[in-house]
């Protein structure tokens, strides 16, 4: 098990959402589903924790109840390599979710996520602020990212 896990509470959508999530990216999985026992706190036999693997990241998703919620405070953020990339997880992840500004969504479970061009975080890198500046006010209009237009702002 790796060192550090991310742990996200759901009231009782863990599994579903674990379902969701282990469809959307490759490399992925169920590793371990726990269920409530006799003790509780939950209803006995209902899914309590599952560990799964989103490429190849592990985390850990539990059913709590309705005690805590997400917020954009945290996200998850996913580098893509390609176009075809962005506009894929953008779409399966913001199904039913809600599309926010700058490549940030919320998914239908609450979940926020940055769905982030690599080549992004390169330009916006220029040492030339000119450039990097363009990038940055192009970035500040879109809600999903389009790594060709911030290409063009890049070129200027």
């Amino acid at each position: 098990m790796q060192k550090i896990t991310t742990f996200l509470w759901y009231d009782d959508q863990a599994e579903e959402a674990v379902r969701h999530y282990t469809s959307v990216f490759d490399d992925s999985r169920v590793v371990q589903v726990q269920r409530y026992g006799e003790a509780g706190p939950g209803t006995p036999g209902t899914v309590m924790t599952v560990v799964f693997e989103l490429a190849g990241q592990r985390f850990i998703a539990l059913n709590g109840g309705p005690h805590h919620t997400f917020t954009e405070a945290i996200s998850l953020y996913v580098d893509c390599a390609t176009q075809e990339e962005v506009d894929a997880l953008w779409r399966a992840l913001g199904e039913g979710g809600q599309h926010g500004p700058c490549g940030w969504l919320k998914d239908r479970f609450g979940v926020s996520w940055q769905i982030v061009p690599t080549v992004l975080t390169e330009l916006l890198s220029d040492p030339d602020p000119v450039r990097s500046d363009r990038v940055m006010r192009a970035m500040l209009t879109m809600s999903k990212l389009d790594i060709q237009a911030l290409r063009d702002a890049y070129e200027g």
